[in-house]
């Protein structure tokens, strides 16, 4: 006996077996239990959710000798032989394939004949949206009055390519995306039925790439049975050549980091594992939507399907990210779809993948909208000076008072500054006077300083080793650094080193800051003058004459 798909094998044969459309079957079962058969039905929706097999059960229901509540027996002289596809009297028509005037007029001529064994001749007409402008004309006026023997079924995914004057004359079904945790369920029991193993993130998986479809994920299982009697994760991962949730991490977040270098080899490793470069667009696009979409619901029942440990994973990394970084993400990625149909998959990609790590490097809004952002996520986080007067200060007859003080600037950026940061108003020749101390709460520590380190790794790798470890602060418009290496403040000196600190920290901030080393303000005890007077005159030794 030759070897029968699984989507063929368990199509439902009643409306009960149907899996996620009750509001369409119970309806249908309602009808016929009460004699009322309408002469054109509309079944709609996407691909692989029922609608041919409805329309089968249908055919089958109004010419059976023994129904029971609605429901075909599938014993009777007449359900054996639609079953068996031996009843003329149910006609399945491809629009595909017939979609011209000539095929409609041969139908058209046809219904007039009476049926031959059953009560109704059934027109299944699949795919009817693609029917030619005049073949709808020539089958509008059929299918507005057919003869009382006559039912048509029309279905089709594309519902809003039928004109108007078809619509207005069906009873129109609209069939639902199934959920995925009935898809998984009806899964389990065909595995089990079929005596072979499935674990339950295989299933989430299948559930999750078949889009609401009951077919596709059947000819997924299929294709899995064929290659492992035990079926996990890993084999439909490999099975489907889709790019595993690792990849897809590991992607993202070479994204996040703008590290183009692993991005790029990547992308290698998965081409030569013959992983399809639009698949893998698509599964990176659904990736992004999730991120979306925990970002935008940030507690509670999400439109998610993972398991939990994959949504843990999600939820780190949303967090690292901006929800207008996610969308600008997805706008490159949607238009990338578009034009990897008809060019190199594979450089496309490539091109996209740089795009999203460098957003320099593209001159369409998506990129513009990218910069844009990162400048009003610098803003936002940039602590905004706010010009105070100080009392002033006591100054005793024996001291001098100061002549000029221009500016205060803190004692961290005043101590050791680099060659390029003058003194205000003051000649490099002299020595500056004494500045006042300026507590270091007022020093805002800068947050996002592993972002400047990360673009700095690439721009100029050698300074960025001596910057391990260390922390950065934000004092007007001065960049203060804390680097715990003691070469840092030797390279410092140096012109090219400054310029690859302030290019990097410009790329990520926005904004360009002068440069200086930070140090934190060391408390002084206060001492009690007698305690110290006492404590000296110890050390003397006291002679009386």
């Amino acid at each position: 006996m030759a070897y029968r798909a699984l989507y063929r094998k368990y199509r439902p044969l009643i409306f009960a077996d149907v899996v996620g459309q009750e509001h369409v079957t119970d309806t249908l079962k309602n009808e016929l239990a009460n004699g009322k058969t309408s002469h054109a039905y509309l079944f709609t929706g996407s691909r692989g959710t029922g609608k041919t097999s409805c329309a089968k059960i249908l055919a089958r229901a109004v010419n059976c000798l023994d129904p029971i509540d609605g429901e075909p027996c599938c014993k009777c002289e007449n359900c054996t032989a639609a079953l068996g596809e031996e009843l003329t009297d149910i006609v399945e028509i491809d629009a595909a394939s017939n979609n011209g005037v000539d095929n409609i007029r041969e139908l058209r001529d046809q219904v007039n004949f009476t049926p031959s064994a059953g009560k109704y001749r059934v027109y299944i007409i699949d795919e009817v949206h693609m029917l030619s402008t005049a073949a709808f004309n020539a089958l509008l006026k059929t299918l507005e009055e057919p003869p009382a023997h006559v039912v048509f079924i029309l279905a089709t995914t594309e519902v809003h390519k039928l004109p108007a004057t078809i619509l207005s004359r069906c009873q129109r079904f609209d069939f639902r995306r199934i959920e995925p945790q009935r898809i998984s369920a009806r899964l389990f029991e065909i595995a089990e039925k079929e005596g072979f193993s499935l674990t339950e993130d295989a299933a989430t998986l299948i559930a999750s790439a078949a889009d609401g479809g009951m077919r596709d994920a059947l000819s997924i299982l299929d294709l899995c049975a064929s290659n492992s009697r035990e079926i996990t994760e890993e084999t439909v991962a490999n099975v489907c050549a889709m790019a595993g949730n690792d990849y897809l991490f590991n992607l993202a977040g070479y994204i996040l980091d703008r590290n183009t270098e692993k991005a790029l080899l990547l992308l290698d490793q998965l081409h030569n594992s013959s992983v399809d470069m639009l698949r893998l667009l698509h599964d990176l696009t659904h990736h992004y939507r999730n991120l979306m979409i925990i970002k935008s619901i940030p507690s509670g029942r999400r439109p998610i399907v993972c398991s939990v440990g994959q949504m843990r994973a999600l939820e780190g990394q949303a967090a690292r990210y901006e929800l207008s970084e996610i969308l600008s993400v997805l706008n490159i990625l949607q238009d990338a779809a578009g034009r990897m149909q008809a060019g190199d998959r594979r450089c496309e990609m490539e091109m996209t993948v740089l795009r999203l790590c460098s957003p320099i490097l593209g001159n369409d809004l998506q990129s513009l909208e990218r910069r844009i952002a990162v400048l009003e996520a610098a803003a936002a986080r940039q602590p905004i000076a706010v010009p105070t007067k100080d009392p002033q200060p006591t100054v005793s007859l024996d001291e001098k008072p100061p002549k000029q003080v221009v500016e205060e600037i803190p004692q961290e950026v005043a101590e050791d500054l680099p060659e390029d940061i003058p003194l205000p108003d003051e000649p490099q020749a002299s020595k500056p006077a004494p500045l006042p101390q300026i507590d270091s709460d007022s020093v805002a520590p800068l947050e996002n300083w592993d972002e400047v380190l990360r673009v700095l790794r690439q721009t100029g790798p050698l300074i960025a080793a001596v910057l391990n470890d260390s922390s950065a602060y934000i004092k007007g418009t001065y960049l203060l650094i804390d680097a715990p290496n003691s070469q840092f403040r030797d390279m410092v000196s140096n012109g090219m080193y400054r310029d690859q600190i302030r290019n990097a920290a410009k790329e990520v901030l926005g904004v360009s800051y002068k440069l200086g080393p930070y140090r934190a303000k060391k408390d002084v005890a206060t001492e009690d003058p007698l305690t110290a007077l006492a404590e000296r005159l110890k050390t003397f030794e006291l002679n009386s004459d």
